[in-house]
């Protein structure tokens, strides 16, 4: 059609808000993929593919996350030293013992775009095994 124009957004004049998620209870995949969305912009009218128009991410109670069926002893999370042999894995079991907050962190950062506007995205999610978090001064919005 002649004279329709799609709306682009710009870097500069993106406004960012700030979410606060409790992870209590929540299935793993369906919280990675409410948060994958919010951070990638999805969730506004003003989506643009090639800007970052995402929001901040707060997720709190990492540690009570919920998996279901035989997720917490049958899924590994795999990483390698770079060294020969220096494959090591891990359950999401003893993963969620040492370090909750890298389970969520690994499977939002498969959801995200491989690119350098797929890291800029990953650097607003911020993670917390318990209730207490640093960014009450941002106020963040509360999503059930």
């Amino acid at each position: 059609m002649i004279g329709t124009r799609s709306y682009m957004a710009k870097g500069e004049e993106v406004e960012r808000k700030w979410y606060l998620i409790d992870a209590t209870d929540k299935h793993l995949g369906r919280l990675a993929v409410q948060v994958a969305r919010i951070l990638s912009g999805k969730h506004k009218p003003t989506y643009t593919p090639h800007v970052d128009t995402g929001d901040f991410v707060v997720v709190i109670n990492a540690e009570k996350v919920g998996l279901t069926g035989k997720k917490l002893i049958q899924s590994k999370i795999r990483r390698h030293t770079g060294h020969p042999g220096g494959l090591k894995t891990l359950s999401y079991k003893e993963v969620l013992e040492r370090r909750p907050e890298q389970l969520i962190e690994r499977v939002v950062w498969g959801m995200l775009p491989k690119t350098k506007l797929g890291r800029d995205m990953y650097r607003k999610l911020k993670v917390y095994a318990g209730p207490a978090h640093p960014h009450a001064a941002q106020k963040p919005e509360q999503i059930d």
